[in-house]
């Protein structure tokens, strides 16, 4: 019997073990999409209680709380600080199988150094030590990223944001990690979505392009682009809950915008024809930067509406969606491919059903010239779990090159959740440990280091090219 949550955690297998501590362990980490905010960054923002670090606005342990009763007074309600700590500590114990419960232990031990098994009753000595340290010096939030080892970090920016904070952190030379900006034009995409007029209305003014019709919207955008580009930005991402696709034209979707300016709504072939435009100039405008393309697909947001009006999305009501991806996946990566104009692209769906779709998807856009041009991101939200990551990493194996993976990224709004990142390259180990013991492939630990050294760190720096040392 192992010893909880030991040096040899997830490690099944005496390869995994050698691959874990001699190849992966000591790896730097590049966070290619995160939440995190880079005026907290740029600020260095200090934290007064493991509460605000750890549960403020962290909708994974939210869920798990309503789940095991707690009131949402000590969740997102008026509880102090202390009372809503206590109220996770008495559901961690609860969530033994959920990956909350490892992350949890993971991120104690490596910022704290508390070995503790968080309960109820070990709460105060916990709740005392972490605060003394997180109100002492080397604590704050640069300091929590440089002691997880982390070179890049992508955010997650609006078209109309100005990047103060990027361009502050770009000239602070006492920083050297990079904090470089992510493009999500999710509410440029939304014809239909409330408020979408005045959105364009900002859009305007961040440009500093008019917008009096659908040209002038493209080329507000691709102005947010390049300015993206200026600062540093080398990725997109796109929140594709329904991936749908449609041949159109410029001249018909002009059409249908101009009745979106007038405050009409869009009929839903015209605002699918309008995504799929929209989606197909920017892949283009990616492509020709260099620049690498994200779509989460299949997510079903803000399933409770009676919580929705009362706290708003992102809160811990959403879940995975069903749609089929197949076809409109294919048909917008084929529209950019056959005009060469095809960029890096991941693919991601909530749905672990659709593994085998992408999987399959990946391997009819690859170049021949980038390795891994066209990848299957790793297990995302409701998938970032063991299982999850296995089962996404088996569907690569077996239909790709599992070695020009790129691996792990947070997707998280905490500063503490770099542990992820071990968790997931202790999985990698175990998973190319299993071949070796079961005789698949050969005990080469020198061949088979490279690889986990790929997957963990390298194929990304190779692949985003964010020239880092």
């Amino acid at each position: 019997m192992k010893e909880f949550m030991d040096e040899n955690f997830l490690l099944e297998n005496e390869t995994a073990v050698t691959l874990y501590h001699k190849y992966a362990k000591n790896l730097p980490i590049i966070d290619y999409h995160c939440h995190l905010s880079p005026k907290e960054i740029y600020e260095n923002k200090t934290f007064k209680n493991i509460t605000e670090v750890w549960l403020y606005g962290d909708h994974y342990k939210w869920r798990a709380m309503r789940a095991n009763g707690i009131n949402e007074k000590y969740i997102t309600g008026d509880g102090s600080d202390h009372e809503k700590f206590m109220a996770w500590a008495k559901t961690v114990p609860m969530l033994i199988g959920n990956p909350l419960y490892n992350w949890t232990h993971l991120e104690l031990q490596r910022y704290f150094n508390i070995f503790d098994i968080l309960d109820e009753d070990t709460a105060p000595k916990v709740w005392k030590r972490v605060n003394e340290l997180l109100n002492s010096e080397g604590f704050g939030a640069r300091d929590l990223i440089k002691k997880s080892n982390v070179k890049v970090v992508c955010t997650t920016d609006d078209p109309i944001d100005s990047l103060e904070y990027h361009l502050k952190l770009r000239e602070d030379k006492d920083f050297q990690v990079k904090v470089l900006p992510g493009f999500r034009p999710d509410k440029a995409l939304g014809i239909n979505r409330e408020g979408f007029t005045d959105y364009v209305e900002k859009l305007e003014k961040a440009s500093g392009i008019r917008i009096d019709n659908y040209e002038d919207f493209l080329q507000a955008l691709k102005s947010r682009v390049e300015f993206f580009h200026s600062v540093g930005g080398r990725v997109s991402d796109h929140a594709i809950d329904v991936m749908t696709f449609a041949e159109t034209t410029i001249d018909e979707v002009a059409e249908y915008f101009a009745e979106a300016l007038q405050g009409k709504g869009v009929s839903t072939e015209g605002e699918i024809k309008f995504k799929t435009y929209t989606l197909k100039f920017l892949g283009q405008l990616y492509s020709e930067l260099g620049w690498v393309m994200q779509f989460h697909i299949n997510a079903l947001r803000n399933t409770n509406t009676k919580m929705f009006n009362v706290l708003g999305p992102d809160t811990g009501y959403d879940a995975i969606n069903d749609n089929l991806i197949a076809k409109p996946l294919v048909s917008m990566l084929d529209i950019l491919e056959k005009e060469d104009s095809l960029p890096k692209t991941i693919l991601y769906s909530l749905n672990p059903r659709d593994n085998s779709t992408i999987a399959s998807i990946i391997g009819c856009f690859q170049d021949g010239k980038i390795p891994g041009k066209i990848q299957f991101g790793t297990a995302w939200w409701f998938n970032d779990n063991k299982t999850g990551m296995l089962d996404q990493m088996q569907y690569l194996a077996n239909m790709g090159v599992f070695s020009r993976f790129i691996g792990m990224l947070t997707d998280s709004r905490s500063f503490l959740s770099y542990p992820r990142h071990e968790y997931f390259r202790r999985l990698v180990c175990t998973f190319i440990g299993q071949w070796v013991e079961n005789g698949e492939v050969p005990n080469d630990m020198k061949f088979l280091g490279k690889i986990v050294q790929g997957i963990s760190y390298y194929n990304a720096k190779d692949y985003f090219d964010f020239q880092i040392g």
